[in-house]
């Protein structure tokens, strides 16, 4: 596809190559800027060191912000290919699915969509960015993922801090912990009023994800065979909750497919958002024979503030 695209050609003309630690800002898993996942982009962040990206990160607010540097010697075509940092307000993640989204987005607006490299603290994760009815499109494929089980004292002691009954839970998809880059608890509730209804002890459910290693915990509610709802806390990175999870979507299709929730091969809606005035989708595939998951979504410039 042409690098010279509509969404491209658009961006140009609303802004310049983006400089030394400039900071950009996108939603992803939407094309409205009010909707999805807001991110900051930092396209070439060579020269700021750890406390510096986390200042930046902790000012700007969002749940992640995604630092660009030059990628190990060897990895991918030169500009396509990058080292990225993710920071939260509170401190560094391995891996954000929906800042990539968003990078992966900003980046393709100023060389063209097309096939993009990251080199992450998670491992390596292409992303293809193409162009749909003039909206640019990233899909990432994970690194590869696990599930594992969770014990029944860190199930009661989620639910508590969740102040949700255990009688609230969809027996059909039980709890696990799973990893696609991160770690999330993925918990099943049995209603959507239930995912809907959202007050939590913000400190005692972080005290249990630190002990945990997790990045967010992943409420679902499933609304048809493939269609899902999702909701992710994430009092660990100073956020009450995530507006789009790129990260926990992934992790969800392994843990979907591990269990058999969904067939091996797949094509799965997440939404996410819309109790937060913020919709998104995001859409996760399972390939057969490729342990990955891909998660596919739009994303958009947010205007400067005036």
């Amino acid at each position: 596809m042409s690098p010279h695209s509509a969404a491209a050609s658009a961006s140009a003309s609303a802004s310049a190559e983006a400089g030394p630690g400039e900071v950009l800002r996108y939603t992803a898993f939407s094309t409205d800027p009010e909707g999805g996942n807001p991110a900051g982009v930092v396209l070439d962040a060579t020269g700021l060191g750890d406390d510096a990206m986390l200042a930046i990160a902790a000012e700007l607010g969002y749940s992640e912000t995604a630092f660009l540097t030059a990628p190990p010697e060897g990895l991918g075509e030169p500009g396509r290919a990058f080292t990225v940092r993710y920071f939260s307000p509170k401190a560094e993640v391995p891996f954000c699915g929906h800042a990539t989204v968003a990078s992966a987005v900003a980046l393709a607006e100023r060389a063209g969509p097309g096939d993009l490299l990251f080199e992450t603290r998670a491992g390596t994760v292409p992303v293809t960015v193409t162009e749909q009815d003039g909206a640019l499109r990233a899909t990432l494929t994970s690194v590869e993922p696990y599930v594992t089980e969770v014990g029944t004292q860190d199930v009661r002691e989620a639910l508590a801090a969740l102040r949700w009954p255990a009688t609230d839970l969809d027996p059909a998809l039980p709890s696990r912990i799973a990893f696609a880059g991160a770690r999330h608890l993925v918990l099943a509730a049995a209603t959507r009023a239930r995912l809907a209804d959202l007050s939590y002890d913000f400190e005692r459910l972080e005290k249990l994800m630190v002990r945990l290693d997790l990045t967010t915990i992943q409420l679902v509610w499933r609304e048809s065979a493939t269609v899902f709802h999702v909701r992710d806390p994430f009092p660990v990175g100073g956020v009450v909750e995530d507006p789009a999870t790129g990260a926990a979507a992934a992790a969800f299709g392994a843990y979907a497919r591990e269990l058999g929730v969904v067939p091996g091969e797949s094509a799965l809606t997440l939404h996410q958002g819309a109790d937060m005035g913020r919709p998104g989708v995001l859409t996760v595939e399972l390939r057969p024979g490729d342990p990955r998951v891909r998660v596919a979504g739009t994303g958009a410039r947010i205007p400067d503030r005036t």
